[in-house]
């Protein structure tokens, strides 16, 4: 499988993706790559050792007559997003990533990609195994579970790393280079209502929001893309009125990704059933309004259902309720970086199945304050309401530092290899940076990478000249660095 990522340049880099993409490795399933990679690095005498949360570190020593320069972790995660496309049958867990080029860019087919971040892992392989680099004492740190908030980085060992210099591969935009991201933190809920059989003169219909891009919750939260769950409970919160029955709702895979379709079983008076799906198609193309330019694929869909059981309609009353009522979006813009979020939320998954009713909101922010008052704000509106909150522990944002001297000497390296000085940027999005970082104090830091759109959804691609660029800028740059 995808033979093709065998011809292109840079070589070495295209090899190992080949090797990410011919292997699955969802969030909390990357145990088969991570074997894989440790087989190859015993192949080349490469040292490797994992630590107690799954996560793989490599080391080589510098080149000859380079061993007093600084050392250089190049950092990573193993880990990717699954979504496949609406009818796109795929086992993330069993299936391989297929891949074609198309004008420029390499798409896979009905899938993520998993550029994200396939390419700067498989960047910090390709390093080690180029036997033309010169360079200082190297490590390259490969995390588990990034997509699921950031698991491996939280639990990662304390005082594994031995380098001092951290080049994170995770960034997403040719020509920037970023010194600061959002710290993050999720809040649920979960509670079981009881269910009755329906009702004589009730009608089942199963409604759904679909057709809708998604996104990456952090870096595309300020496009006004539409939220399924959003769209979806705004529908349900005014239909409840006609006494609605929830039987279930499926809603988002991801607490990362802008939710792209939700699904919600429900029941109503049979006479009132012309009205409700008037109602459907009258949102269906307010929706389209208020989407337009945006997100226009955008469809609200309703078909006969004969569900035999649901929540009682003072219990789904509540549930759409708080769904509608919840905060979604940017809550506030950065004053010390303009033009970037600072704090947003967003609704990632819901669902109700046999009564168990479970809601997932995620929140960012450059600010941990911030980040703690929205979740304390969401937390009251749940209790307010019913429901019972759950936090997790958060993890910290990272402190940008625009005078750091690795930061200059990247500028100065940018600049003489592509001939324009990068963009320095702040990103609001959870890179691993603020909790290595946490870890390591002393650690200087900057993330940079190739040109991907549309992560986290089955658009992902990624620019293949970029790459090109990418890989040349890191090159130089560990070459750079082993001349301290």
């Amino acid at each position: 499988m995808n033979e093709h990522l065998e011809t292109m340049e840079p070589t070495l880099l295209w090899r190992h993706f080949r090797t990410f993409c011919n292997t699955p490795r969802p969030s909390g399933k990357e145990e088969a790559l991570a074997r894989k990679i440790e087989a190859w690095a015993d192949e080349r005498g490469l040292h490797h050792e994992r630590d107690e949360a799954g996560n793989l570190l490599l080391r080589k020593p510098a080149s000859p007559g380079y061993e007093q320069a600084s050392g250089v972790v190049l950092q990573g995660h193993l880990d990717m997003v699954s979504q496949a496309a609406p009818g796109v049958e795929h086992d993330f867990e069993r299936d391989p990533i297929e891949t074609h080029e198309e004008g420029g860019w390499l798409h896979a087919r009905g899938t993520t990609l998993g550029a994200d971040n396939g390419i700067g892992a498989a960047a910090g392989l390709a390093i080690l195994d180029d036997e033309q680099l010169t360079h200082g004492p190297l490590e390259v740190l490969l995390t588990v579970e990034e997509e699921a908030s950031l698991v491996g980085a939280i639990k990662l060992r304390e005082q594994w790393l031995q380098g001092r210099l951290l080049l994170n591969l995770d960034s997403e935009d040719e020509g920037q280079v970023y010194i600061g991201c959002a710290g993050g933190a999720s809040v649920s809920t979960e509670v079981t209502f009881d269910e009755a059989p329906l009702g004589e003169g009730m009608a089942g219909l199963k409604i759904g929001v679909h057709g809708l891009q998604g996104g990456h919750s952090g870096l595309d939260i300020h496009k006004g893309l539409g939220n399924a769950n959003r769209l979806l409970a705004r529908l349900l919160n005014h239909l409840a009125v006609e006494g609605l029955q929830l039987a279930d709702y499926d809603g988002g895979t991801m607490g990362n990704a802008i939710t792209r379709e939700a699904w919600a079983t429900v029941a109503f008076p049979r006479d009132r059933l012309d009205y409700v799906t008037d109602e459907i198609e009258r949102f269906g193309r307010l929706y389209r309004e208020e989407l337009e330019g945006v997100d226009e694929g955008v469809t609200v869909s309703h078909e006969p259902a004969a569900p035999d059981r649901a929540v009682a309609a003072d219990d789904s009353r509540r549930i759409v309720g708080v769904m509608h009522a919840l905060p979604y979006g940017v809550a506030g813009m950065s004053r010390s970086a303009p033009g970037v979020v600072e704090t947003s939320n967003n609704m990632g998954i819901v669902r109700l199945a046999q009564g168990k009713f479970r809601l997932q909101l995620m929140v960012r922010s450059l600010r941990d304050s911030a980040r703690d008052e929205l979740v304390a704000r969401l937390c009251t509106l749940l209790t307010l309401t019913g429901f019972e909150p759950h936090t997790n522990q958060g993890y910290p944002g990272w402190t940008p530092d625009p005078q750091a001297p690795l930061l200059a000497r990247f500028e100065r390296v940018h600049e003489a290899t592509t001939g324009e000085a990068p963009e320095v940027k702040v990103v609001h999005a959870g890179l691993e940076c603020g909790l290595i970082g946490a870890k390591h104090p002393e650690m200087q830091m900057i993330s940079f990478g190739p040109t991907i759109r549309g992560a986290h959804s089955p658009d992902e691609r990624v620019d293949i000249g970029a790459v090109q660029n990418f890989y040349a800028v890191l090159r130089a740059m560990i070459e750079d660095l082993a001349q301290q």
